[in-house]
């Protein structure tokens, strides 16, 4: 029973990293071999138990301190630290690859890493519905959906927007870190902020999803400047 329901939830939590990054890989021109996108994939499903980790600490100082933990510096704190990790899973596997020969590569192993990392978390987002929630087989689809919308897009959009001012740093050769740590900071509050709109508004989704869609018009201006060569 256990292993059935690990498939399942297994299975579950790929499904929108799966079909959001089929959709994200056609933009890319000259596409990735298979075996870089599988590498950096798990490396960012694997570096999502270090962040849990990292956030687990963090959010216990904010205890010691009485910091309130649902404020918009948590937010955009625990955001910086998912932005970070992604961009070290996606950095410390392909960034010195072969295979990392143009700049746009740089925006579709951010986007590969962030959603092998959404994967991790829709995996045990399910499993804890499952076995402490105790959700019904319609509750889980539910969450899925959701998460298809929300938080998986939000990661890859995030994310590509790091992968973005990486790809600008190799454009322009100077100043390459200046650009990611730019990246990473507009990734993050975009990240913590709608984290904050779901918790602010929760059932009224309108607002996180309008949000969501204005990021994903510049992130996909972004994937033609780089497809056309603009800086």
């Amino acid at each position: 029973m256990v292993n059935t329901t690990l498939i399942f939830a297994i299975i579950l939590g790929l499904i929108p990293s799966f079909a959001w990054l089929i959709f994200f890989l056609r933009e890319d021109a000259h596409p990735e071999p298979k075996k870089m996108i599988i590498k950096v994939f798990l490396a960012g499903a694997l570096i999502s138990l270090l962040t849990a980790i990292f956030q687990i600490y963090f959010q216990k100082i904010l205890n010691v301190f009485n910091f309130v933990q649902y404020t918009v510096v948590s937010f955009l704190i625990l955001a910086t630290i998912e932005e970070a990790f992604k961009f070290l899973a996606a950095y410390a596997s392909a960034g010195g690859s072969k295979y990392f020969d143009e700049p746009m590569d740089a925006m579709i192993y951010m986007v590969t890493a962030s959603l092998g990392f959404a994967a991790a978390e829709n995996i045990f987002v399910v499993l804890d519905a499952i076995f402490n929630n105790g959700a019904a087989i319609q509750g889980i689809f539910g969450i899925i959906v959701f998460r298809f919308v929300g938080a998986t897009l939000l990661h890859a959009l995030s994310s590509s927007i790091v992968g973005y001012f990486w790809a600008k740093g190799i454009i322009l050769v100077v100043h390459r870190p200046q650009f990611i740590i730019y990246g990473l900071l507009m990734a993050s509050l975009l990240h913590g902020i709608f984290n904050y709109l779901i918790l602010l508004f929760n059932a009224a989704l309108i607002y996180p999803t309008v949000f969501l869609i204005i990021i994903a018009l510049f992130v996909f201006w972004d994937f033609e400047k780089l497809k056309s060569g603009r800086k």
